[in-house]
């Protein structure tokens, strides 16, 4: 893959990308951001919460933000492959079929089966295989079928494309105090750290909340140079077997920390949503995991924004985390 800086990814180029996604024939939507409420979500810290609502993005996630910005810049009626746990592979689906070009998602195995059929619903082959062996049926598919690979994290027009959650939380909040967004490969965490820092908000912290099991990006911090690892979580959404290239380059400039939640901790927050109201899938709600266990430095008293990144959870899966 080419090298890409992050010294590429300017203001210019991400407020490009908002105007693509917003004008994007796939429809995607400015969600809601909307007061936490104290009365269905109580909350020990006093402070200001905002929750930004993408489990209401259609495909049901961010994702599409991204994609919309990917598809539009590459020939229509193209060959693509992409590896993804499910949110991304629905939204690349999508993608495919509304431009009319062919695709193929390689899929773990350890991700939900439900999510591998309504992939397929949308005309798009999926291929299950082990986590490790993820890449290397990506490259098969590159080097033996002439398909064209679309990354679903580490990709520069990717990130661009996510960045435009982040404008839209100055929309709502010109300079908030703290912003809690949930990372896997780190595009989303990218994205919105870049828009921020990059529209002059040098006092906003922002953090990137990982689960225990899968902190690729976590322990790139620490070896300061993106590493991989043995992902375990329930969160699959956030467990790529290695933390982006240009992610962690971005995220090492406009991001404070990254913060550790456990599979428990995940799966409360599921349930807390849930009986406030929010269908919200393991990876979506992370960020809010960490906010809800007190674990991001100094939010007392403070303007906070927690990013809800996706709500594609079947009814099966709500029920493990409904006790």
């Amino acid at each position: 893959m080419d090298m890409v800086s992050a010294d590429l990814v300017t203001l210019n180029l991400l407020r490009e990308a908002m105007e693509t996604v917003k004008s994007s024939p796939l429809g995607v939507i400015k969600t809601p951001m909307i007061p936490w409420c104290q009365t269905t979500l109580p909350l020990e810290i006093s402070c200001n919460i905002y929750i930004k609502l993408e489990n209401m993005q259609k495909t049901g996630s961010f994702k599409i933000r991204g994609v919309a910005n990917q598809f539009a810049r590459r020939p229509s009626g193209g060959h693509f492959v992409t590896m993804s746990a499910g949110n991304y592979g629905k939204s690349f689906a999508y993608a495919s079929k509304h431009f009319g070009s062919k695709g193929k998602v390689v899929m773990p195995e350890t991700a939900p089966v439900s999510r591998s059929t309504l992939i397929q619903s949308f005309g798009v082959e999926v291929e299950r295989v082990p986590t490790s062996s993820l890449m290397s049926v990506v490259n098969r598919c590159v080097q033996e079928d002439s398909m064209t690979f679309l990354h679903s994290y580490d990709d520069l027009d990717l990130i661009a494309g996510h960045a435009s959650l982040g404008f839209e939380v100055l929309e709502v909040m010109p300079e908030p105090d703290v912003v809690v967004v949930c990372c896997g490969g780190g595009g989303l965490l990218a994205g919105v750290a870049a828009a921020i820092k990059l529209s002059g908000c040098d006092k906003t912290r922002i953090y990137g909340v990982e689960p225990e099991g899968a902190c690729t990006m976590y322990k790139s911090f620490i070896e300061k140079k993106p590493v991989g690892m043995d992902t375990k979580s329930v969160a699959s959404g956030l467990a790529p077997p290695f933390a982006g290239t240009l992610p962690f380059e971005l995220c090492q400039r406009y991001v404070e920390g990254i913060i550790l939640v456990s599979d428990e901790e995940i799966k409360k927050a599921v349930s807390i949503l849930y009986s406030s109201g929010l269908v919200v899938e393991p990876s979506g709600c992370a960020a809010f995991a960490a906010i809800f266990n007190n674990k991001i430095p100094e939010m007392e008293g403070k303007n906070v924004v927690c990013i809800l990144s996706g709500g594609n959870i079947g009814k099966d899966e709500l029920v493990n985390f409904n006790d």
